[in-house]
């Protein structure tokens, strides 16, 4: 009743009967999310095939932010994609996907223009997922640069391979934990990577890391990732698998990088460790270069981007 008779007085004023209402009721509190802001669903796809005259592309679709891009060569053949998100970074809520399909006898390498960036979200984790597809007498080889992770950022990422008998394929996501030239330290934020690897539809590899607020302060431990910021997998799948993991575990001495790796089910994994990502990618270019002789070269090889 009390409003009733502040408006009464007030006559043919209304903003004092609207002062007092507000006041009678508690204060809203509203927090924002990144669901309220515009936010990216990017999607490309793309399958190749091989022919005569080298790989071909057979179908393209790339919807903004995401494009692909094709750096000419001399022969004219398809040999390298490039992945560039024109967005300029990953912020919370973004949706990211990629698709690539090599069909028999396409060989082809797949990078992306930069480093990745994600930037600090407010409350939703940014999600990409890879699908990976590849068919006998194809090869494919997954090298995009390293994922830069800001401070208190969210990411959940899948990285899907599906690989037929005779296929041949390398894999490579790396992740790096701050802004080393900022002196970043992550203190907070969420990580979910995951890899699953299926082999004519059955599934024969599954790894997840996963970090959130609580698990930050702890990964300096050395049982975990002690001093390292940067860090990857890689995962090979063809033949003479026992020879060419003898020669991994010959090379990895040589790099200045803490790195293992192992056999199971069929696949090579490996698993790489730095301080920062200049000595992860520094050590990667070496490991490559010597394992894309072994490998025949193209498209196993260090990607162009890598060095632009």
């Amino acid at each position: 009743m009390r409003h009733l008779k502040i408006m009464a007085q007030a006559g043919n004023s209304g903003c004092v009967a609207v002062q007092s209402l507000h006041r009678a009721h508690a204060p809203v509190t509203w927090r924002p999310s990144d669901y309220d802001l515009q936010r990216a669903d990017g999607s490309s796809r793309i399958v190749l095939s091989g022919s005569e005259n080298g790989t071909r592309i057979k179908e393209l679709f790339q919807r903004s932010p995401l494009r692909i891009m094709f750096p000419r060569t001399v022969a004219g053949t398809v040999e390298e994609a490039v992945l560039v998100n024109t967005a300029g970074g990953i912020a919370g809520g973004d949706r990211l996907e990629c698709d690539v399909t090599a069909l028999s006898n396409a060989s082809i390498a797949v990078t992306s223009q930069a480093a990745e960036r994600v930037y600090r979200a407010l409350d939703a984790p940014a999600r990409i997922a890879t699908r990976l597809k590849v068919f006998k007498a194809a090869k494919l080889a997954w090298l995009p640069q390293e994922t830069i992770l800001f401070n208190w950022a969210r990411l959940s990422r899948m990285t899907e391979i599906d690989i037929s008998d005779g296929a041949e394929l390398m894999a490579i996501e790396l992740l790096v934990l701050g802004r080393a030239a900022h002196g970043e330290e992550i203190t907070g934020g969420y990580i979910a990577d995951s890899w699953r690897v299926k082999k004519d539809g059955r599934l024969i590899w599954a790894d997840s890391f996963r970090a959130t607020d609580q698990t930050f302060p702890h990964l300096h431990r050395k049982a975990l990732l002690s001093d390292c910021k940067a860090f990857g997998t890689l995962v090979y799948f063809g033949s003479h698998l026992d020879a060419r993991l003898e020669f991994l575990r010959d090379i990895a001495p040589s790099r200045a990088c803490y790195c293992s790796m192992t056999s199971m089910s069929g696949l090579i994994i490996a698993r790489f460790a730095a301080k920062t990502s200049f000595e992860l990618r520094l050590a990667l270019r070496g490991f490559l270069q010597q394992l894309g002789g072994e490998l025949g070269g193209h498209p196993f090889r260090v990607p162009k981007m890598w060095s632009c």
